[in-house]
């Protein structure tokens, strides 16, 4: 992972709130987002995440609360502020009808100081360079959302902000968007990743929020973040009943049910009688040479690392994340 500067706030965010028709949407929230880093900022859907997102960007306004981007505030100073901020907010706008070319010229004219020298940049970073004079229509999902974000890198901002930015992606294009975020942040730039996709969130970013209802719950490293949760070690013996009697009679192994556990069901597949148990690491060989010497022979076994879904549903009681 990218060392960050935290010396270096390149985002801001106290104690925010927004109230709408008075009902409260965004309670108190409050994160710093550092120089170089990748911050997740990850919740189901209505979680309240675009909201803050708009709030970033001066869309709308707080209720209460201060939001600066790289010592600027927000509501006092936001031409100030958002010099410093490229945004894709949902889907990223295109013309259609237009090249890929002529799109970039188009929100070139709309910034001071970006030259053809720059388009070509961007069009370089975002690896665009063989398609960027054909028509936006005939391009990808993948390629429509590689040409969002040169449209946002050309001001040459601090910080980026990328609402959702795999929805509708197949495997192959969320890999390259996560190696192409990996080497932005690995340039010095911040970026900040809104998604309710937890597992793309746990490969990708260096920090993370989790935002619930409006509330953001923890934030931190992922490896800190998970730090506390119990990691699942899976056994499969010869003799399952005879397995699940040695487990059962170790004072330091739970044996997990099957309807209370988070391991994602695809983990699982053609592992029949597995027994799924939290215990320390370091008693798994111990136990191993026990059911050996007891005549139980061991299939296999299995240490699965906690998630980020795992410590999302033990915080939000199960939440739906979809």
């Amino acid at each position: 992972m990218q060392k960050t500067n935290h010396s270096d706030v390149v985002l801001s965010v106290k104690n925010v709130k927004k109230q709408i028709g008075g009902k409260p949407i965004i309670k108190n929230v409050t994160f710093d987002v550092y120089g170089g880093e990748i911050f997740g900022f990850l919740g189901p859907n209505g979680a309240g995440k675009t909201t803050t997102i708009r709030m970033l960007v001066d869309l709308i306004k707080p209720t209460s609360g201060e939001i600066t981007i790289c010592g600027e505030d927000i509501q006092r100073h936001p031409e100030a502020a958002l010099r410093s901020v490229g945004c894709i907010v949902e889907n990223p706008e295109a013309y259609s009808y237009m090249t890929g070319w002529d799109n970039l010229e188009h929100f070139a004219r709309m910034q001071r100081g970006i030259d053809e020298a720059r388009i070509r940049e961007v069009v370089a970073i975002v690896g665009l360079e063989t398609r960027i004079h054909d028509k936006v229509k005939t391009f990808s999902l993948g390629m429509r959302q590689r040409l969002g974000i040169a449209q946002a890198l050309l001001g040459r901002p601090k910080l980026l902000i990328l609402d959702e930015p795999t929805n509708g992606l197949d495997p192959k294009g969320i890999k390259e968007l996560r190696e192409f975020v990996r080497m932005l942040a690995d340039q010095g730039m911040s970026l900040f990743i809104s998604s309710h996709l937890l597992s793309e969130i746990q490969l990708m970013c260096d920090r993370v929020a989790i935002i619930s209802r409006g509330e953001v719950l923890a934030v931190g490293t992922v490896d800190d973040l998970l730090r506390g949760t119990d990691n699942y070690v899976v056994w499969q013996f010869e003799q399952p009943d005879a397995g699940k009697r040695l487990l059962a009679g170790e004072r330091d192994v739970r044996i997990v049910p099957g309807n209370e556990h988070r391991i994602d069901e695809s983990v699982l597949a053609g592992m029949k009688d597995a027994q799924i148990t939290t215990m320390n690491q370091d008693r798994v060989a111990a136990l191993v040479a026990k059911a050996v010497r007891a005549g139980i022979g061991v299939v296999s076994v299995q240490s699965i690392a906690p998630t980020l879904e795992q410590l999302f549903l033990r915080m939000t009681e199960g939440e739906s994340i979809g």
